[in-house]
């Protein structure tokens, strides 16, 4: 993580610009996400002002060639608004129903702000299940980059009208949800715009606390950080978003979190100026179908590995083999999604397996050899190649 003194504050404010504007340069394509604080007022109505002032601000990007893309929250809170509820239900079944009400409200939102710029807008509802399979996965970003060459803006939300907890369908939040989009494609920046000014060493509302300009690593340390605050109208939180930042980090995509009511803070960032916290992604980073691997897709059984083959994929990047497989669990098909876990049962990596289900049952902890003398045959020489293997970096 990077910190800063009072002695060295100019050169670091300049240092900080320089890496900002690089960053600004190299982007092609945005993803903006913005919270429900954000955009509802102090009597949970939603903010038209605010929404006009963020269309302004996306469409100046947008002049510049870059592919814009909105994440928005806000359809629960317009819901709720519009229908003049006290509170934020609780039960699923009406939550679908207001989220489904007020979504209407939200992009006709959108739309009258961003025709007056000369663009229209994508209404795209995405569920988890959207990007499970890797064809799924292609769609949404073939859609997404239609909607960017159409000289359209796409405003992105979870699908919470059918998106349930109990169905397992949810990405959580919309911060999670931003940082998945912006995993589709190359080249992105990632900006989640909240209720503080970015990240802080302690509470946003303690006097001594000071904001962080620019992290590096995104490690435990940084983690702990987060305080996460309680809201009727909210599901994320400090904590949501450096998750999210991490998980485009792994992407490669730099990452920032800044003030959503600067009514500039668009344009600052892209003038290169030091609002928010930056993110900086490490070197080392996911790309094309490792990267769905890594984060959209959804593993549907287990292998359980013993402590020789953990330590031959995760220390020394090898494929991984039938006789280092203990147990199977779960009912999978040839190229599904496979948990690999560690004998203190971590999952330490995923990847596509090979093999049926009951496939590995019958050759977990056999040799090579073995395999087809048990099989009557032996297509692959690995139960996952280290091509379709990726190491667990941020599920902690």
């Amino acid at each position: 993580m990077t910190s800063r003194s009072p002695a060295t504050d100019a050169d670091f404010d300049g240092v900080q610009e320089v890496i900002r504007q690089q960053i600004i340069d190299q982007t092609q394509c945005v993803v903006v996400k913005v919270g429900t604080r954000v955009l509802t007022t102090s009597d949970g109505k939603l903010d038209l002002e605010r929404v006009d002032i963020l269309a302004g601000q996306l469409a100046r990007i947008a002049d510049s060639g870059r592919h814009v893309i909105m994440v928005s929250s806000g359809a629960v809170g317009a819901g709720v608004a519009k229908l003049g509820l006290p509170t934020r239900p609780v039960g699923v079944a009406k939550l679908q129903a207001v989220a489904a009400i007020g979504q209407t409200d939200l992009i006709r939102a959108y739309e009258h702000s961003l025709i007056q710029r000369g663009y229209h807008v994508g209404q795209v509802l995405l569920t988890k299940n959207d990007l499970r399979r890797r064809s799924g996965y292609l769609h949404v970003r073939n859609a997404l980059t239609g909607i960017h060459e159409f000289g359209s803006i796409a405003v992105v939300n979870e699908n919470d009208s059918v998106a349930v907890a109990e169905l397992k369908t949810t990405f959580g939040d919309n911060d999670r949800l931003a940082a998945h989009v912006a995993g589709l494609f190359n080249d992105a920046l990632l900006i989640l715009l909240t209720d503080v000014r970015g990240l802080y060493d302690g509470h946003p509302d303690d006097d001594n606390s000071q904001k962080i300009e620019m992290v590096r690593d995104l490690d435990g340390d940084v983690m702990s950080m987060a305080e996460d605050k309680d809201s009727a109208v909210s599901k994320g939180g400090m904590e949501g978003k450096l998750r999210a930042s991490r998980l485009a980090n792994s992407h490669g995509h730099p990452t920032i979190i800044g003030p959503g009511r600067q009514d500039d803070v668009l344009d600052q960032i892209f003038a290169g100026k030091s609002v928010g916290t930056l993110f900086i992604p490490p070197k080392r980073t996911l790309r094309g179908r490792r990267r769905w691997i890594g984060s959209a897709a959804v593993s549907v059984g287990k292998l359980h590995l013993d402590e020789g083959a953990v330590e031959a994929i995760r220390d020394k990047g090898r494929s991984l083999l039938a006789v280092g497989i203990v147990r199977v669990d779960g009912v999978f098909s040839h190229g599904d999604v496979v948990s690999l876990v560690s004998p203190d049962d971590e999952e330490i990596a995923r990847g596509l397996c090979n093999y049926r289900s009951q496939e590995m049952s019958l050759i977990a902890g056999r040799s090579n050899i073995e395999i087809e003398a048990i099989l009557g045959h032996r297509p692959y020489e690995n139960v996952i190649h280290r091509n379709n293997l990726v190491i667990n970096l941020l599920e902690k």
